[in-house]
């Protein structure tokens, strides 16, 4: 299974878009982990600003008041207490995690005149975070004791996510301890930024397809030109415009169109030369072959010399190949091979057609012709007789002619179509031939864009197919 697209333009689009997307990704990864970062920073910040403004707050009162404000200002995200003993420093950890030591430059901060303050930071999901240790500067050895406020507990276990703590020390010496939880939704998806991503990801894949199709579009005009160029030598050239390398390429075509169309032209016309040439010699021997007395000799050099003239209108006609001025026009396939039916049988030979051509199909009609009737005389020299079948639809007409013959062994089947090749048994006064009819019915079907291939049957006898597109 091939997993690789075949065509140049998929395998453009797929390494554009693969580099794309794991560029986007990456690029995903790293936003996400700043955007983490600065929302966390951002959200510490508020928490800390809310805790030094209470701290403040509740510096001049007295105790009783203090519990008042507590109450009023203790609920969730952010719980304080005043119940709580200090932190044991042997117990706790040191503000080793990076958002804790901000958390706690930011509070010193705000709250002012020296303060110190003991922070920690909670990250994982579920449980009871860790001790935190005290911060730089704070007083007194403390015995071990609950660091969290009332309800905080429940409230980590309940949701994940992180939460702040610190506890501060009025003037009065009094522990003033605060859980500051933060909001889950901070941590969620960022759906802006994904649409930002999606919509440049949609802008990059519509300019990659029309830029690679720009780029390739050079590629296929080439490609179609060569197909073209099968068919017809005298085509008109490619238009040399464009890029640099389009230039080059399309002018390099253009010079090759133009040597082939020379070196056909001068083979052709240096055999209808010696064909020319020829004819003086071969009617010197004619006339020379009627002054023999001897019936049977004469009889003889009669035959080579027709066997000679055959073959070199043969030739002529091989070499000429797809060089025809033969125009293009609808041909009735049904009616041609009816015709070429009824000719077969005007000399002996058994021809039937089965099925036909719903529409006429574009070509060359006398190439056709030719074609096709090389591929009956063969199937009624070697075979017999004929049997024609049509099947035609919407992309292409194909024509089988099978015989009765002893066909041909499998390793010959390609070598038939080579010119003058003839198989052993077949070269006898009774088949005749030149060796080229299979050579030229093949060049007639290259030159309308078809192919003609060979096969033995299973029943016996050979099957000649004759697949010609639609255009």
């Amino acid at each position: 299974m091939r997993l690789a697209p075949r065509s140049l333009f998929s395998r453009l689009v797929l390494v554009q878009l693969s580099v794309l997307i794991v560029a986007l990704l990456l690029s995903f990864v790293i936003q996400m982990h700043e955007r983490g970062e600065a929302l966390a920073q951002v959200s510490g910040m508020q928490a800390a600003q809310r805790i030094a403004d209470i701290v403040k707050l509740l510096e001049p009162l007295g105790p009783a008041e203090r519990r008042r404000i507590v109450q009023v200002f203790s609920a969730p995200p952010l719980t304080i207490s005043l119940e709580q003993g200090p932190w044991d420093v042997q117990a706790l950890d040191p503000e080793g995690s990076a958002r804790a030591a901000l958390f706690g430059v930011m509070l010193r901060r705000f709250l002012g005149d020296g303060r110190p303050a003991a922070v920690a930071l909670r990250e994982e999901q579920g449980g009871l975070p860790p001790m935190p240790r005290t911060g730089p500067g704070f007083m007194g050895p403390w015995a071990r004791a609950p660091w969290m406020a009332p309800g905080a507990a429940m409230h980590f276990v309940s949701q994940p996510g992180f939460s702040f703590a610190a506890q501060v020390r009025l003037n009065d010496g009094a522990l003033v301890t605060f859980d500051s939880r933060q909001p889950v939704q901070t941590a969620g998806w960022p759906y802006r930024l994904l649409l930002s991503l999606a919509v440049l990801l949609a802008a990059v894949i519509a300019v990659s397809l029309v830029a690679v199709r720009w780029a390739t579009r050079p590629l296929n005009a080439l490609a179609d030109a060569a197909d073209e160029l099968g068919r017809n030598i005298d085509r008109a050239p490619m238009p040399e415009k464009g890029p640099l390398e389009v230039t080059r390429a399309a002018r390099a075509f253009n010079t090759m169109q133009e040597r082939l169309v020379r070196y056909l032209r001068e083979r052709t016309a240096t055999l209808a030369a010696m064909s020319h040439d020829l004819k003086t010699p071969v009617n010197r021997l004619r006339l020379r072959a009627e002054l023999l007395d001897d019936t049977e000799l004469k009889k003889k050099i009669s035959q080579d010399l027709e066997e000679m003239e055959t073959m070199v209108h043969a030739t002529l006609e091989f070499m000429r190949g797809g060089e025809s001025a033969e125009k293009a026009q609808p041909v009735d396939v049904t009616a041609l091979l009816g015709s070429l039916q009824a000719d077969a049988e005007e000399l002996g030979g058994q021809v039937e057609v089965r099925g036909g051509t719903a529409n006429p199909y574009v070509g060359r009609p006398q190439a056709l012709k030719r074609c096709l009737g090389n591929l009956i005389d063969n199937a009624l020299k070697y075979g017999r007789r004929a049997t024609i079948l049509v099947e035609d639809d919407k992309e292409r007409l194909v024509i089988r002619v099978q015989d009765q013959g002893p066909g041909i062994p499998e390793a010959e089947i390609e070598h038939v179509f080579e010119p003058f090749y003839r198989i052993e048994n077949s070269r006898s006064r009774d088949t005749g031939g030149t060796g080229l009819g299979l050579s030229i019915a093949r060049n007639i079907a290259q030159l309308h864009g078809g192919v003609l291939t060979l096969r033995n049957m299973k029943q016996g006898g050979l099957e000649a197919a004759l697949a010609l597109p639609r255009q």
